[in-house]
């Protein structure tokens, strides 16, 4: 049996320096050549996952579809019936239609979600509404409605103005009696165009507190 036999290597100063420099660059070699072998794993890993779940969830978005639109389907003969048992005609630009059960512990509601939008002679009805009211910064009091009424005009940050708030300034302007003021929210009124982004389904159960609780149906709920 061969036994380790240890040797004694002499080196100057200077090729002790040179060595040690020489295994320091071995060792940075080996660490980026395991942190590039980790990657790489970490990478397939990732691919392989990614490969196995999509269709493990487009099977279930493709599910939630279908069970959304049956839904959707089914309401709309019960909307008809409504407006013949009632005599009343649903509107079309109705956003929303909610229904709770006879126990009331189960309601859905039915609706769209709209975004505001308007056509370009809303600038006319804006440039009518922001000349009037500029000429009555007299003193204090009117100052503050006029700054009160250009927070009104002010838009998102998509430069879009908010319908809830055009509301907000024909009261105000029906309030001072202002004819001029009022023309130019009916212009921007009149401009308005919303538009309808998407529909939407919300299922609720109320709980034995009596808090309504959502049934998730997206992906992002829980």
């Amino acid at each position: 049996m061969e036994e380790n036999k240890t040797t004694t290597v002499e080196m100057t100063a200077e090729e002790q320096a040179q060595f040690a420099a020489f295994k320091r660059e071995q060792e940075k070699k080996a660490a980026e050549a395991k942190a590039q072998a980790e990657r790489e794993s970490y990478k397939n890993l990732v691919d392989e996952e990614i490969e196995r779940s999509i269709p493990v969830l487009v099977n279930i978005s493709e599910q939630i579809k279908e069970g959304k639109q049956k839904v959707l389907d089914n309401f709309k003969a019960i909307l008809d019936m409504k407006g013949e048992l009632f005599k009343t005609k649903v509107k079309d630009d109705q956003r929303s239609h909610t229904f709770t059960n006879s126990e009331g512990n189960k309601r859905i509601t039915l609706g769209v979600y709209v975004t505001d939008g308007y056509r370009d002679t809303m600038e006319d009805g804006v440039t009518i509404v922001k000349e009037y009211i500029s000429s009555l910064a007299n003193d204090e009091k009117t100052q503050a409605l006029v700054s009160m009424v250009l927070k009104l005009l002010a838009r998102d940050a998509k430069g879009t103005l908010k319908a809830s708030r055009i509301i907000q300034l024909r009261k105000i302007a029906e309030e001072m009696g202002a004819e001029e003021m009022l023309r130019g929210v009916k212009i921007i009124e009149e401009a308005y165009q919303p538009a309808i982004s998407k529909q939407f389904i919300r299922a609720e159960v109320k709980t034995e507190s009596g808090m309504w609780k959502p049934i998730p149906l997206g992906m992002t709920e829980s």
